[in-house]
């Protein structure tokens, strides 16, 4: 029978390569309240038997306490010095390594898994359910454990010494430890699974005011968000200030039932003292040994209300991590073909199973050496071509080749590496410029990364950085202008030499200088390639095609040489 949820128990399993430093902190937490144990009880019998000595005009041996408390003090004091360098390294290590194992988790999922998930909403999954989870060790698992070690040393002492006081003491303890504690989890229950909840969906909220700004203000729609945001956050806080309200109370009750416990040792041990049969100083030692019995105690209202935090919040990220990928990948891949021929035969795709057809029939065929572009407006297919291409979405129906293989036959990984793609927003991170273009192949020589900035017209912009290639770009590449960052996605795409190259809407956005400089870069980097061209409109771009594929609705309408097409448009 398991005492811990499925949820937390599959928790404890990720995290078991860093059992060693957990256990280390717990061990040395349970040391320092054992040595805080000792200490106060010693010191409440060497008190005492002093004391009595002085009284009675006796002499005592106070060197043997004396060095017992000293002792007790300095093991209290290492211990909870080594527990907090301890708990926090484990802790550390533990989130560095969940984050890490949620990645490899999610990189399978996307983008088709996570498509519904906002970014704001997905980071908060990555980062605030992730982080709720360090409460599981710090918050609860040593608490418990300190808790349960000290009890027992209490119980095992007063039994030993007062056995008459061993029933109030129990009871009480058990009110303190176990009772007390049930009640302020279960009434938490519900405030802290929606705390976790609604923390994520606020970060998510504020992710999507700082980086959907412009476009918030644009629309005109700033003040609503604000005032969606000023909502959660202040049911947020309702539900916090009731849970501390909880977890006040739990703390306040385990006072009241130390006090109470104290009584209960107190009235059996003076009869015991009045009746000979207990030593004064022993009747002391016990007192303070109960106080600080409960001293650890206290913590366990918080720790149990902080339980349900923790289930909520791993129950969110094993969901998340459990997803099924899209494409499932064959279990002995086969080569890659050299030849990158493409063939779209007769598919179908769609995102949902009550979604429109985004790709209804398609039939394409993109010779090796081949240059295609696809035309058509907003939700023509165009996109979806290129997502069912680099196998992100697989089709309900027809079949894709490269090379005259189809691709679930194929690794994804190992065909993404034969696709470049240029993509209308690139993907920057807040890394050197360098950095930025390893991504692409991360064993590039310098003279090859020369030569790739070379071609993608970028001397002069690397020339103007306060550091070189080691200048950092900020996070989504912010401290670039937009040209600039098309301008290191073709780089990136040089760098990577793939035999295929795919431009998403490269020029869209940019203004009309802008784009005539990122022609020449365009046209250098498709030399020697397969390409295919995503855009709206050809204007400039028509110089990288030979011919054009309208689309429309998820169809292809037709195909004709690209001065044809030019021709007609011109009317």
């Amino acid at each position: 029978m398991h005492v811990l949820p499925p949820e937390l128990r599959r928790l404890g399993a990720v995290l078991r390569p860093q059992r060693a430093w957990l256990c280390g902190g717990a061990a040395l937490a349970v040391l320092a309240a054992l040595a805080a144990l000792g200490l106060m009880a010693v010191a409440g019998w060497f008190i005492a038997a002093m004391a009595l000595a002085g009284l009675g005009g006796t002499a005592i041996n106070y060197f043997t306490p004396a060095a017992a408390i000293r002792g007790c003090a300095i093991v209290r004091s290492g211990g909870r010095y080594g527990e907090r360098l301890a708990t926090h390294e484990a802790t550390l290590r533990a989130l560095a390594g969940l984050r890490a194992w949620l990645f490899r988790r999610l990189i399978p999922l996307a983008p088709a898994r996570l498509s519904a998930l906002r970014s704001g909403e997905l980071m908060a999954r990555l980062r605030g359910d992730v982080d709720a989870l360090e409460h599981f060790h710090l918050a609860v698992q040593v608490p418990l454990a300190v808790a349960a070690v000290t009890l027992l040393m209490a119980l095992t002492m007063v039994l030993a010494v007062l056995p008459a006081a061993l029933p109030a003491l129990l009871v009480a303890a058990l009110l303190a430890g176990l009772l007390l504690p049930a009640w302020t989890r279960r009434r938490a229950a519900a405030d802290a699974a929606q705390t976790v909840a609604e923390s994520a969906a606020l970060r998510g909220l504020l992710l999507d005011a700082l980086r959907g700004h412009a476009e918030l203000l644009a629309w005109g729609a700033d003040a609503a968000h604000a005032a969606r945001i000023g909502a959660l956050d202040a049911r947020l806080a309702a539900r916090r200030r009731r849970i501390e309200r909880l977890q006040a109370l739990g703390g306040g009750g385990v006072l009241l039932l130390a006090q109470l416990a104290l009584l209960g040792v107190l009235l059996p041990g003076l009869a015991a003292v009045r009746a000979g049969a207990l030593a004064p100083p022993l009747l002391t030692m016990l007192a303070l040994l109960t106080l600080a019995l409960f001293e650890t105690l206290a913590p366990l209202p918080e720790a149990l209300a902080q339980w349900q935090a923790t289930r909520a919040a791993a129950r969110r990220v094993f969901a998340l991590a459990d997803d099924t990928p899209a494409c499932t990948e064959p279990a002995q891949p086969l080569p890659v073909p050299a030849t990158p021929a493409i063939r779209f035969e007769q598919v179908r795709l769609r995102y949902a199973d009550d979604a429109p057809w985004a790709l209804d029939g398609v039939d394409l065929e993109l010779a090796p050496g081949a240059r295609l572009a696809l035309v058509g407006a907003s939700g023509a297919g165009k996109t979806s071509v290129l997502l069912a291409l680099q196998k992100f979405y697989p089709p309900q129906a027809g079949c894709i080749r490269y090379g005259g293989q189809p691709l679930q036959a194929l690794d994804g990984d190992a065909l993404r590496r034969q696709i470049a793609v240029i993509a209308q927003h690139s993907a920057l991170f807040d890394r050197s410029l360098l950095d930025n273009l390893l991504l692409a192949a991360p064993a590039a020589s310098a003279a090859q990364i020369e030569r790739a900035v070379s071609l993608a017209q970028l001397d002069a912009f690397v020339a103007s950085l306060p550091q070189g290639y080691d200048t950092v770009l900020g996070d989504a590449g912010v401290l670039v202008s937009g040209g600039e960052a098309r301008r290191i996605a073709i780089a990136r795409a040089l760098l990577q030499d793939a035999p295929v190259l795919v431009l998403d809407e490269p020029t869209e956005g940019l203004d009309a200088n802008t784009a005539r400089a990122l022609y020449a870069a365009l046209d250098v980097a498709a030399r020697g390639r397969t390409l295919l061209l995503v855009t709206h409109r050809l204007g400039g771009l028509a110089r990288l095609v030979d011919e054009v594929v309208v689309m429309t609705a998820g169809r292809i309408r037709e195909r004709l040489p690209v001065a044809q097409y030019l021709a007609r448009t011109a009317r």
